[in-house]
């Protein structure tokens, strides 16, 4: 078979589901035609099928490498980069995807918007948990360091009664807790709705601007978007 025909064969397997199979007859077709930048694009959306998320990477490379404008080479690096939680690289990957898609009018830009809109998610939530561990952290250290200095004014003999002590103790771990209670509730309301965000980025909008149709968008997107286009 020719490179195309093993092309072909790849992609009725990639269809059923057979990706580790579709890999061989992609692997198969570049030794055939090396130069062709939609093989290891193929290849590396059946490593994303199957969480081989650094395979699909180094593919994504070799197509961008051999076609600097092939959009789906950049959009298979974005997946890749939100199976590995990489969303910032993620995100700027499926930029780059949705500026070569428009510019060359393919038809998979609604595709790529909903991959940026669930990588700003992902995003989102990473740096959330990531502040929730923070504010454990936190917690735990004040704690630490109340126990600390009950301890050491127990053990000082110009230190007030027991009770009085282990009462002042008690009362500043109550407040702490009651504290990061407070934060934690104001977190839980943290969502950025839907219509504070430019709908061209994704970002939240700072300086936003609303079209004849009642769209509202982030200036700066818009008129790059209208440059890119016009």
């Amino acid at each position: 078979m020719n490179a195309n025909q093993l092309k072909v064969q790849g992609n009725s397997l990639f269809a059923g589901g057979r990706y580790t199979e579709a890999i061989e007859c992609y692997s198969k077709a570049m030794l055939k035609e090396p130069s062709e930048a939609k093989y290891y694009g193929n290849r590396a959306l059946c490593y994303n099928r199957l969480s081989m998320f650094q395979e699909a990477l180094v593919d994504c490379q070799r197509a961008m490498a051999l076609n600097s404008r092939y959009a789906k080479a950049f959009y298979f690096q974005g997946e890749a980069f939100i199976g590995l939680q990489k969303y910032e690289e993620s995100i700027e990957a499926l930029r780059q995807a949705l500026r070569l898609a428009n510019d060359q009018r393919l038809f998979f830009g609604d595709e790529i918007s909903a991959k940026i809109k669930l990588a700003k998610k992902m995003r989102w939530e990473q740096k959330e948990a990531r502040r929730l561990q923070e504010d454990i952290e936190l917690q735990t250290f004040l704690s630490a360091v109340l126990e600390d200095r009950k301890k050491r004014m127990l053990e000082s003999r110009l230190s007030p009664a027991v009770d009085d002590v282990e009462a002042e103790s008690e009362k500043r771990k109550e407040q702490i807790s009651h504290l990061f209670a407070q934060v934690d509730e104001r977190r839980m309301k943290r969502d950025v709705p839907d219509y504070l965000c430019c709908q061209i980025s994704y970002d939240l909008m700072k300086d936003p601007v609303i079209t004849p149709s009642g769209v509202t968008y982030e200036r700066e997107s818009i008129e790059e978007h209208l440059e890119v286009n016009t």
